[in-house]
């Protein structure tokens, strides 16, 4: 239950047409793991950093004015300086953000045959639950043991997240599992690349490895122990692409194949991802919202988007080699500064965003939208509300089942009896492809705003 100050606080930001912020804070860039899907990984060259304490203050003394609701500590990998990330936990809790979250690439859970291991875990759990930390994300990169561990290079650590999970719910932190989606979800190369020009068999092919990928994935997670999953979406940015104005400022993007998924394809997984989370959402709590999915689908598909992203308005990045603020980890163009500066930001008539999929700022930007545009525009979102029906209609769903979820406390197991609800019928359980055009729109061009403005 939200408490009656913070309530009253996010609908004063509704009031103002704002919505309740957040602030991801890359700590580092350092990285221990060699995962293909990163820029930051052990193997790549380049010139570390590593925000200092009274940085990250700063930046934490700028949330607190700006009454940012939740902040994001990441990296690089966070727990390679756990003293740092702790003392930051402490302060911004103590700062009374309610929402704080970090997580790791899991190096911490190797060795798990080692005498030492559940008292290590015991020490780490007890350190991370002593502070006001809400959600503590595990990358998970495959269904498949082997993979993952091939992947981010760090043998036997699915056995010992495994063994490491009942100690964390011991000391009453319920981690979630973090996807970032890759053809080697389901096992090594278990996605095909679906060609630009693509037969209907090739099309269904691709729906299905998709589908059954993702199904074992929640699956295995759910039967190591998870009770919380998150989705991350690919991001593949070409930077050199006509009409894109993007440039990475956060290194978790990659040329890599194996992360690297045309629009075309998007089109095909943002559907077959959201009809996946519907078969599982009774036994695991996914945040990844079928709105947000829905909206994604429509953008790739038809050109037609729908609430704009909110980075730069309520959403910000701090990066780890100037301590400054972008409107996200992908609009390297756009140097705010540091964070500290009260006035910051790019404004509420910016031109709207719909340039990248980054899930921690497109998810909550579709999830508020309808707020906002209630209080603001109430016809525009009455047209809105006429012309796009299934949006409406799966945003009332979400927000029915992120109650049922508990708005994912990761302080607190889950209810399976409220979740039990949200058991998908039949019919959503098996894939059944569908007919989308062959060429889809690209990022580059202008969406189509269905109404209003954003």
């Amino acid at each position: 239950m939200m408490k009656p100050m913070r309530l009253w606080h996010n609908l004063n930001q509704f009031r103002r047409n704002r919505v309740p912020g957040q602030l991801v804070i890359q700590m580092t860039d350092w990285c221990n793991a060699r995962c293909p899907q990163c820029g930051m990984n052990t193997t790549q060259c380049f010139e570390r950093h590593r925000l200092s304490l009274a940085q990250m203050k700063s930046a934490i003394d700028g949330a607190v004015a700006r009454r940012i609701q939740a902040v994001s500590f990441t990296g690089g990998e966070p727990l390679l300086h756990l003293d740092e990330l702790l003392t930051m936990l402490d302060y911004a809790g103590g700062s009374r953000i309610p929402y704080l979250r970090t997580g790791t690439n899991g190096f911490v859970f190797r060795h798990a045959d080692r005498p030492n291991f559940e008292e290590r875990m015991h020490r780490l759990a007890a350190r991370l639950a002593a502070t006001s930390l809400r959600n503590f994300w595990i990358s998970i990169d495959s269904a498949d043991p082997v993979t993952h561990e091939n992947m981010r290079g760090f043998p036997g650590v699915v056995a010992g997240i495994e063994r490491a999970l009942p100690i964390f719910h011991a000391h009453g932190l319920f981690p979630s599992a973090n996807l970032g989606i890759n053809r080697n979800l389901g096992g090594q190369d278990s996605i095909p690349r679906l060609p630009r020009r693509h037969s209907s068999a090739q099309r269904e092919d691709f729906i299905m490895a998709l589908h059954q990928g993702l199904d074992r994935f929640f699956k295995r997670v759910a039967d190591l122990g998870f009770t919380i999953a998150n989705v991350c979406y690919p991001m593949s940015l070409d930077e050199d692409a006509p009409g894109d104005n993007l440039q990475a400022v956060y290194g978790a993007t990659s040329v890599d194949t194996v992360v690297s998924f045309a629009d075309h394809e998007k089109a095909l997984l943002f559907e077959t991802l959201a009809r996946v989370i519907r078969a599982h959402r009774s036994r695991l709590r996914i945040f990844a919202p079928l709105c947000s999915l829905y909206a994604l689908k429509q953008q790739f598909t038809h050109g037609k988007c729908g609430y704009a992203c909110r980075g730069g308005i309520d959403f910000f990045f701090v990066d780890a080699a100037q301590g400054h603020a972008f409107p996200c980890g992908y609009r390297g163009h756009e140097d705010l500064g540091p964070f500290s500066t009260a006035d910051q930001g790019v404004g509420a008539d910016h031109l709207p965003c719909y340039q990248c999929e980054w899930e921690c700022f497109r998810d909550p930007s579709e999830l508020t939208g309808p707020i906002r545009e209630l209080l603001h525009q109430p016809m525009g979102l009455l047209r809105r509300m006429r012309q796009d029906r299934e949006f409406f209609r799966l945003w009332w769903q979400d927000l029915r089942y992120y109650r049922a979820c508990g708005f994912f406390d990761g302080r607190r197991p889950p209810d399976l009896e409220k979740l039990g609800r949200f058991a998908a019928p039949e019919w959503h359980r098996e894939p059944a492809p569908q007919t989308v055009p062959q060429t889809a729109v690209s990022r580059g061009n202008v969406c189509v705003q269905t109404v209003g403005s954003n």
